[in-house]
């Protein structure tokens, strides 16, 4: 216990002193630690006293340099701010003027294209010739404020530059984005009619004329809705369709129509060369492609599944190619799934009808402003214009290719080769390329050609044939030209001095027609002959080894070859197998078969196996029916050709793969006789020589002048034991028509018909070629007793006398007063012959001009005189004249008659005195007086400047052109040679 408590003092003795140790240096340590905070305070209050004295120094130096660049920096902008302003109110007035400039300009050319309606009706307001970029459909208004991005210039002046208002004309873009869609319910829709009736009348206006074409639907309105519009068919059906289409069925053949030349138009004509129908027609000039409108009232009504698909199709394709829809549709309507509108109005103006017969555009930038369609013109204006446009669309419905893209250069004329084919330019396909029909390689042999009237079938015969000639010489090719409809086409032809030409038919019979045929069989058979006789197989190895022997290609066109078959008669039977042979065999040896039309249905066409081996096929504008018969049996395209000279070459028996389109080169007149002069100038410079070519105008009489065979005695002065009396040309290839005077009992001729003149033309041929034929002077010159019966007053009288007045033999001018005095003197002279035996004195012709007028020939009925005052007085008149008839011909005396009827002929003379003229000629004449004479009804079926001559002795009849009356300047050139002694 007491250590403890010792310890326990012991330690409180410690404590105590370490704790007055403790409190000892800490009272030390807080003296020094307060010493030097004095010390330190003491520092830094003089340091901070430095810091401040230096701080206020530098700020007032800064603040002083600040107060300065302040004061710069705000000149600065003060002079900046005064420049821009100025700039601004410049830019302001010029971007104003600017603005109200082209405010102006687009008010001044919406007023030019598209001026008033009044205005359109003016005297001076013609055409466009050129596609405008747009045409007007209204307007939209809208205050200047709406438009301004930022609040306008403080400075009322500035203010009044800028319009309050602005008029912005909305333009349809017609080249590339041409389509339309309003979009209406059914109250809207008659406004909207009548907006698309002003529209499509803009459109046609705007468009060159004859270079917009209408499709109009109208299903609801049966045709009510645009029936305005229908007046345009009166003048072209091709502007309107022909007719507002309301049925599904023609909806859908026309949308069909539409789809077919889109695709033609893409794979034809634009192909990767030209962006648009547009950028095409600038390169294409006059055979540019029109712009086609679809116009839709009320879709989708009536439009079946299939018409929407090809709608669709339209939609998408169409306005690259020119095909624009202007569509009027229910947005409400249940719409085919085949037709996406987004479609349409990604390439076309959308308007929307809106609460009171208003509309807005749908556009993100104009949607808020209300559209004011341009007012609708008065009936009596609308009639007007589209009268206007009619007549100035058929005006200009005449695309004419320059005869140039198909003629040679001067120094090329003549010089192609068709050895091995036949390449013969004939009009333009596309903008730059020339269309060729081609002869002679693979299948491409024969042409068939089809185009209605006035679609250019013509002019395309014209071309070929005169392109042809051009470029080939006459060595190279030959033609054979046969027109049997009722015109002149290939008389300009018909010169006899173009040495391409072997024949040329104009209004042709049908058994000249055939002799063509037979002509070229014959040519056939030769050629035939002479490749087995040289061991070649084709004309380009004939030609080849045998250079210098010509052997033209020989082209037989026939224009409405048809008419061969017109009756089911031998001619039609021998032309149907004639024309088989040179289509099936005239391949190998150069003979080419071209048969033109204006329709290929009927009972009367070729055989439709000889047609499927004429692969080459042209066709014109015709119709649905022809365009399958002409191409194929899927194959309609020609009944889309709409103008003249617009055609299809197909070269592929007609398939749809084979169609190019192209239009026909044109030539006038003028411009064709032009290039005969100088083909005729040609052959005359190059001395060609070539074989006479045979010529038929069945629309005229036949030419004396024109007979071979007459020039040929006059020149060589030939003296035939027979001679013949030249009536006429055959309706057939072969030499002219005459009747053989032989010595011999019926060597009488004898003409029965009621045209005088024709007659009397007749009559004075057959003095004229029996005058040639025979000496004028000397003992055996022949005696012509040339009784014209003829009454005074009428116009023909004498006519006959004139014509063979030159002749240089004895020809007596015999009036009908003195007819029985030349009757007898030839009854004298046959009794001086007979009773001396003498039958080769020199020819006497007696020639009686109408009989029927000739009373004093007349045989008498009633004969009550006595036979002793018959021998007393000699036998009468008609007495003489039949005596002659009988013994008159094997004396050397004939007689030459002339009756009007048969009737009239019974009455002149009786039934044995008629059947002494063995030599008939018949014009036109009822059946039974055909039969009366020839024992054939075939004198029934005359027509103008036909004959039929029939020679008993051989009982044949020939179908011939009489010929006209000679002019006398050609009697005259005749006589002059005729009295010209001969070499």
């Amino acid at each position: 216990k007491a250590e403890a408590t010792e310890a326990r003092e012991a330690l409180e003795t410690e404590h105590a002193e370490l704790l007055a140790l403790l409190e000892r240096d800490s009272q030390h340590a807080l003296d020094e630690l307060a010493a030097r905070d004095a010390h330190d305070r003491a520092e830094a209050e003089r340091k901070v006293g430095e810091y401040r004295d230096h701080a206020r120094a530098t700020y007032a130096e800064e603040t002083t340099a600040a107060d300065r660049a302040k004061a710069e920096t705000m000149r600065a902008a003060e002079a900046a701010h005064t420049f821009a302003t100025t700039q601004a109110a410049a830019a302001w007035t010029t971007h104003m003027e600017q603005l109200r400039g082209q405010l102006a300009e687009i008010a001044e050319y919406a007023t030019h294209a598209c001026p008033a309606w009044s205005q359109r009706l003016d005297g001076s307001w013609s055409f466009d010739r050129q596609l405008p970029p747009a045409t007007r459909l209204g307007q939209v208004d809208v205050a200047f404020v709406d438009l301004a991005s930022g609040p306008a210039p403080a400075d009322p002046v500035l203010c009044s530059l800028a319009p309050e208002s602005l008029s912005l004309p909305i333009m349809l873009d017609v080249a590339n984005r041409g389509s339309l869609l309003i979009e209406c319910d059914p109250l809207g829709r008659d406004d909207a009619i009548r907006l698309v009736q002003t529209i499509l009348l803009r459109l046609l206006i705007a468009t060159p004329p004859g270079r917009a074409k209408l499709t109009i639907f109208d299903p609801i309105g049966r045709g009510r809705s645009f029936a305005g519009l229908m007046r345009l068919a009166d003048f072209d059906d091709s502007l309107v369709g022909s007719r507002i289409w309301t049925e599904s069925r023609h909806m859908e053949a026309r949308l069909t129509d539409l789809t077919e030349h889109i695709e033609n138009v893409i794979q034809k004509y634009l192909r990767d060369d030209y962006a648009s129908i547009d950028e095409y027609n600038r390169v294409a000039g006059e055979i540019a492609e029109p712009y086609r409108y679809l116009v839709i009232a009320d879709f989708p009504a009536n439009f079946t599944e299939d018409a929407a698909a090809r709608l669709a199709s339209i939609i998408d394709a169409g306005a690259r190619c020119g095909v624009f829809v202007i569509m009027l549709a229910d947005p409400a309507g249940k719409l085919p799934p085949e037709v996406d509108l987004r479609e349409l109005r990604a390439r076309a103006i959308v308007l929307q009808g809106q609460p009171g017969n208003s509309f807005r555009l749908a556009s993100p930038i104009l949607k808020d402003l209300t559209f004011t369609p341009d007012p609708a013109p008065s009936e009596a204006e609308s009639a007007a214009l589209l009268t206007r446009v009619g007549e100035e669309a058929q005006n200009a419905d005449r695309v004419e290719v320059s005869y140039r893209v198909v003629e040679p250069p001067a120094e090329s004329i003549w010089s192609r080769s068709c050895a091995d084919e036949l390449r013969i330019p004939i009009g333009r396909a596309g903008a730059t390329k020339a269309q060729e029909l081609r002869l002679g390689r693979g299948t491409s042999q024969h042409v068939l050609i089809a185009g209605k009237t006035g679609s250019g079938k013509s002019t395309l015969l014209h071309i070929l044939t005169t392109a042809a000639m051009l470029w080939h010489a006459p060595s190279e090719v030959e033609f054979y030209l046969v027109d049997f409809k009722k015109g002149v086409e290939f008389k300009p032809y018909a010169s006899g001095d173009l040495p391409h030409i072997r024949a040329v038919a104009i209004e042709s019979d049908r058994e000249f027609g055939l002799s063509i045929l037979q002509r070229l069989d014959t040519e056939l058979r030769r050629r035939g002959d002479l490749y087995r006789e040289h061991g070649v197989q084709s004309l380009a190895q004939f030609r080849e080894r045998f250079p210098d022997e010509p052997m033209p290609r020989s082209i037989l066109i026939i224009d409405e070859f048809q008419e061969f078959f017109v009756e089911d008669d031998r001619v039609a039977q021998d032309a149907s197998l004639l024309l088989d042979r040179l289509v099936r065999q005239g391949r190998a040896f150069g003979i080419h078969v071209l048969l033109a039309s204006q329709t290929l249905s009927g009972a009367y066409s070729l055989a439709r196996s000889t047609v499927g081996q004429m692969a080459v096929r042209i066709a014109l504008k015709c119709s649905e029916t022809d365009s399958y018969l002409i191409l194929s049996e899927d194959n309609a395209a020609a009944r889309l050709l709409s103008r003249p000279g617009e055609a299809i070459y197909n070269d592929a028996n007609g398939l749809v793969e084979g169609n190019n389109p192209f239009q026909v080169a044109w030539l006038s007149d003028e411009e064709r006789d032009g290039v005969l002069r100088r083909l005729e100038t040609l052959a005359a410079r190059h001395r060609v020589s070539f074989e006479e070519p045979v010529f038929f105008e069945g629309n005229a009489a036949a030419d004396l002048a024109r007979n071979r065979q007459l020039r040929r005695h006059t020149r060589e002065g030939a003296r035939p034991v027979a001679p013949r009396a030249a009536l006429g040309d055959p309706v057939s290839i072969k030499d002219p028509t005459s009747a053989i005077m032989r010595r011999r009992g019926g060597a009488n001729l004898l003409i029965v018909g009621q045209r005088a003149e024709t007659a009397a033309a007749m009559l004075a041929s057959s003095v004229i070629s029996l005058a040639v034929q025979h000496d004028h002077a000397g003992p055996r010159a022949a005696r012509f007793l040339v009784v014209d019966g003829t009454p005074e007053d009428d116009p023909l009288a004498g006519r006959l006398h004139e014509a063979v007045g030159p002749l240089p033999h004895d020809i007596r001018p015999v009036s009908w007063r003195d007819a029985p005095v030349a009757v007898a003197e030839a009854h004298t002279e046959m009794l001086a012959r007979e009773e001396a035996n003498r039958t080769d004195g020199p020819a006497i012709y007696l020639v009686l001009q109408g009989l029927h007028w000739l009373r004093s020939l007349r045989r008498k009925e009633d004969d009550f005189s006595f036979s002793l005052d018959k021998e007393a007085s000699g036998p009468a008149p008609d007495e003489q004249l039949k005596a002659l008839l009988i013994d008159g011909p094997r004396l050397g005396i004939f007689v030459l008659a002339w009756c009007d009827t048969v009737g009239s002929l019974t009455r002149a003379l009786d039934r044995p005195a008629i059947a002494e003229f063995g030599n008939r000629v018949l014009m036109q004449m009822s059946a039974n007086d055909s039969s009366m004479l020839i024992e054939a009804t075939s004198a029934a079926r005359l027509g103008l400047h036909r004959a039929i001559f029939f020679d008993e002795e051989r009982g044949a009849e020939e179908k011939f052109r009489p010929y006209a009356l000679p002019d006398r300047s050609f009697v005259e050139s005749l006589a002059s040679d005729m009295t010209t002694p001969h070499e």
